[in-house]
Order: C-alpha cells, then sequence, then structure tokens
C-alpha cells in the first residue's frame, strides 16, 4: 500500500505518517532502494494498532512504542504497562461495508483530529462532488457515530458534534452559490427541526451544479418561511424534517394557499417534503416527497431543465442528445 493510501484508510495525513516514522520508528518494514515507501498488511495493522490505541488518550509516542512491542519490533525501552480499555475506539464503530474513505473519515473523527476531519471532508468532496461523497462516504460515518452515541453508554457526543461542524463548514466552502435571476429552490427545516445537515447537502449539490438555491437552515419559523416564499416567488420550497414530531402538515397546508404575481397570472410553490419525519404522515395534495439525495437532486433538476437545456432543432448532421 501507498503512503497515500494508508493516510486515507487511517483518516491522517501523508505528513503525519512521515513524522509518527522518523520520530517513532514506526515505519515500513522494507523498502527497497530506489522506491517509493509501500506498506505491507503487517505495516497497516501495527500502525491501525497505534491509531486505535491514540484514540484511547495514550500519546502517540507511547501508542507506537506499544504497538511495535505487539508486533515483535520492541524498541529501547521495556513495555511496562497494557492499554486502558476504552471505549473510544474507531474499531467499535458499526461501520459494516463502507468505502475506506468512510473509515478514515471515523477513525479521525473518534480521534477528535479536526484537521484530519477537515482534510479528509474536502478531499472526498474534491474528488468525487458532493452527491457521492455524501452517500457513500458522510452519510454513513454520520450515521454510525449517532448510532453509536444513541444505543451506548459510551461518550460518542463530541464526536459527532466535531463531525457535523466540519461537514457543515465544508459543504458550505466546497462550492459557490451562482448569480442569477430564475426562481429558486428555497431550502428550510421545519420550525421545530434542529437538524439541518441532510439538506445542506442537498443546497451543496444544487449550488455544485450551477441551480438558484436560497437555504434558510435550521428550525424557520412558519411566519418568516411564509414570507421568504412570498418575497422570493421560489418554484419550489423543500421542507426538511429529520423526526415525526416535527412533521407538521400545517405548515404544508399554509404555504400551498400562498400566491404572487398579478391578478390572473398568479403562482404557488411546490412543495417538496424531504426526510424520515415526513415517512408516517398522509399524503398532502399538492405536495411531493423526496427521498435521497441523488433522486430529490433529479427532481429539482427536472423544474430548471427548460431553462438549463433549451431544446434545438435537429439540423444536418447534428449530434442526438442523449
Amino acid at each position: 500500500m501507498t503512503t497515500g493510501a494508508l493516510a486515507r484508510r487511517l483518516g491522517v495525513a501523508p505528513t503525519t505518517l512521515r513524522t509518527w516514522e522518523r520520530r517513532y520508528g514506526i515505519g515500513p518494514g522494507h523498502r527497497a532502494h530506489g522506491r517509493h515507501r509501500r506498506w505491507s498488511p503487517e505495516d497497516v495493522a501495527r500502525l491501525e494498532h497505534m491509531c486505535h490505541l491514540t484514540a484511547q488518550g495514550i500519546t502517540p509516542s507511547e501508542a507506537a512504542r506499544l504497538a511495535l512491542s505487539a508486533t515483535g519490533r520492541s524498541t529501547d525501552r521495556p513495555t511496562t504497562c497494557e492499554p486502558p480499555r476504552n471505549p473510544g475506539g474507531f474499531r467499535d464503530l458499526p461501520l459494516g461495508q463502507v468505502w475506506p474513505e468512510s473509515r478514515g473519515l471515523a477513525r479521525a473523527a473518534v480521534r477528535l483530529d479536526a484537521s484530519a476531519v477537515q482534510a479528509q471532508l474536502r478531499s472526498v468532496v474534491d474528488t468525487y462532488g458532493v452527491v457521492v461523497a455524501w452517500e457513500q462516504i458522510i452519510a454513513p460515518t454520520l450515521h454510525a457515530v449517532g448510532r453509536k452515541w444513541a444505543t451506548s453508554d459510551e461518550s460518542y457526543v463530541e464526536v459527532e458534534h466535531l463531525l457535523s461542524w466540519h461537514v457543515s463548514s465544508t459543504l458550505r466552502a466546497a462550492v459557490t452559490a451562482p448569480a442569477g435571476e430564475s426562481p429558486p429552490v428555497v431550502l428550510a427545516c421545519m420550525p421545530t427541526e434542529q437538524h439541518s445537515l441532510p439538506i445542506e447537502a442537498l443546497w451543496a449539490a444544487l449550488v455544485e451544479r450551477g441551480l438558484p438555491t436560497r437555504m434558510f437552515g435550521a428550525a424557520v419559523p412558519k411566519e418568516a418561511l411564509e414570507s421568504a416564499v412570498r418575497r422570493i416567488g421560489p418554484c419550489a420550497v423543500v421542507l426538511w424534517s429529520q423526526s415525526r414530531h416535527t412533521a407538521d402538515l400545517a405548515v404544508v397546508r399554509a404555504l400551498l394557499t400562498l400566491e404572487w404575481g398579478v391578478r390572473g397570472a398568479r403562482s404557488h410553490p411546490l412543495a417538496m417534503l424531504a426526510g424520515p419525519g415526513w415517512a408516517g404522515t398522509p399524503s398532502e395534495p399538492g405536495a411531493s416527497r423526496l427521498t435521497g439525495l441523488a433522486s430529490g437532486l433529479a427532481v429539482l433538476e427536472s423544474l430548471f431543465r427548460p431553462i438549463t437545456e433549451p431544446p434545438t432543432a435537429p439540423g444536418p448532421g447534428a449530434a442526438r442528445r442523449t
């Protein structure tokens, strides 16, 4: 394994691996002359063990010594203690079958390594784009941390808060909102809904595609949302609800009655309901359900297709649009 691939797997920077090798002697066991470093399965297991120990609060120097001793590459100092049992190790996260980048992100988050979390997030968004990064890497990691916090006595609240903050910051920094006069998509959480990360991912995906949006974030009061819709005149309003107690159809019905424009040609917003909170509610005439980031994005993109992709008359030799 190359140093870059190993760094992504562990959730650290490549420079960190070089620093650990220089300071603590925990480098690759063998290196061919004139070639880049390659890490064997034993080397990888050793470094994973070291990361597991540092996640428990052991200093890097002591963690390196214990990891080397456990695999027979002892240092000059004798082993004097066993690592304490601590529930904060990344191996305890129920990640399941996920991409390697998700495991690296989880390990960095459990260590509360803010710089590594930020670097991992920016790398996956830059490499794969918002939709793939969210669905394949970020969301599985967030779900694993949330499940661990909800189903055990172990302290994972700080891990979830640190990871969520950096996810939000990365999504905002990764894209630049386009300028335009087209009616935008309004994105808002329900009045009592505080969980906004999924709808922030939708916002970033829309912006990444150059589509106009207005993001209002968490817990938008009903009256403020209605006022914003009247003033903006959006093509659609996406309402996010994470849990059933925040899914209020009265808010949806009030939005559907709003209209703007000159008499005789007034417009109404399309209401799009997103999030698991709407799963137990009855269908509402005039309101559609969005399921998943990629599929929801496709529905919203279709609203702009006549604007962004005007039909063209085929001519001699013209390529067929697919």
